[in-house]
């Protein structure tokens, strides 16, 4: 059993399901937690449990909202105040939006949340990854800690295999096209995921820090909830097939996997399905649209223009 003593841990999306459950497993290991929460309420009652069920667990609470770009901003920069270093990132908070509602900056709701709040925060956070990682003539942590160097997992889904071709032109705003629709504005989000693990672990070469992406599994969680109108009389059946499928602890399996075991310390760039490598589509393994992703979402988030 690996040991996360000594390490700090940010979970995005902890307040339930998949995500909360990895928290927990890391702060059983020893972790240092931090929740980043949309409501503080959720976030505090997350800690709570998880302080219950791990009654040594040292859990920090932050509230912010990852479709807003501001927020996320803001999250960075309580984070950077309050730690030196970080040793784990998984970004694991997603929505599911079949209205097609934009955030406050404009940007397609399930795009923004999905992909361009994790993609801004693990930017924003890098040089705190790479201090961790031991690069940059910072110390390496303890021996006693886990064995990786630093890493980022990224929560992507089986379901980006759906998406044909990427809508460039489309992606920020949603509703102009049918990719919008709940049917696909889900599976590109994720897609968006596994190419931006794909350039992030080639920009993070040499530095110290890995970053691999995984399927969770079709399991039961609330991501679901809103979604309604799923083609015809499949969308009837959704809520019977979610009651039958396993539950957050099979899902947060593969993520305390790679956010934690030895056995893929140096291994980076991955996309992994029950804790096992595996091959992802050819379009998520197309290098110049992971470049032309990252592009994208530098300038939709500002960081082309400087953090």
């Amino acid at each position: 059993m690996p040991t996360m003593t000594g390490t700090t841990c940010l979970v995005t999306g902890a307040t339930s399901g998949i995500g909360k459950e990895t928290a927990l497993r890391l702060a059983a290991l020893g972790a240092t937690m931090i929740l980043p929460a949309r409501d503080a309420a959720r976030g505090e009652a997350a800690k709570a449990e998880i302080q219950a069920r791990a009654p040594h667990a040292r859990v920090e609470v932050m509230t912010a909202d990852l479709s807003s770009l501001s927020q996320v901003r803001e999250l960075a920069a309580r984070v950077r105040a309050r730690h030196d270093r970080l040793d784990v990132l998984v970004n694991n908070a997603g929505v599911i939006s079949p209205r097609q509602p934009l955030t406050a900056d404009g940007l397609e709701m399930t795009f923004a949340t999905n992909h361009l709040g994790p993609f801004l925060l693990t930017s924003l956070l890098r040089d705190l990854l790479e201090r961790a990682g031991g690069t940059g003539g910072y110390p390496v942590r303890s021996p006693g800690a886990s064995s990786a160097p630093a890493r980022v997992v990224t929560v992507a889904s089986a379901v980006h295999k759906q998406v044909r071709a990427i809508p460039w032109d489309d992606l920020a705003s949603g509703g102009r096209t049918e990719y919008a629709g709940q049917r696909q504005a889900y599976p590109l989000s994720k897609l968006a995921n596994i190419l931006f693990t794909a350039e992030l672990a080639r920009r993070l070469s040499g530095t110290g820090v890995t970053a691999n992406c995984l399927h969770p599994g079709f399991v039961r969680t609330s991501l679901g909830r809103d979604v309604t109108g799923v083609a015809g009389v499949a969308g009837a059946i959704v809520p019977l097939i979610l009651r039958m499928r396993p539950g957050p602890v099979a899902g947060a399996r593969t993520p305390v996997y790679l956010a934690s075991s030895p056995e893929v310390a140096g291994v980076t760039g991955g996309y992994f399905v029950k804790c096992r490598p595996a091959q992802p589509s050819a379009l998520a393994r197309d290098r110049q649209a992971a470049a032309r992703m990252w592009a994208l979402s530098e300038e939709l988030t500002g960081l082309d223009a400087g953090r």
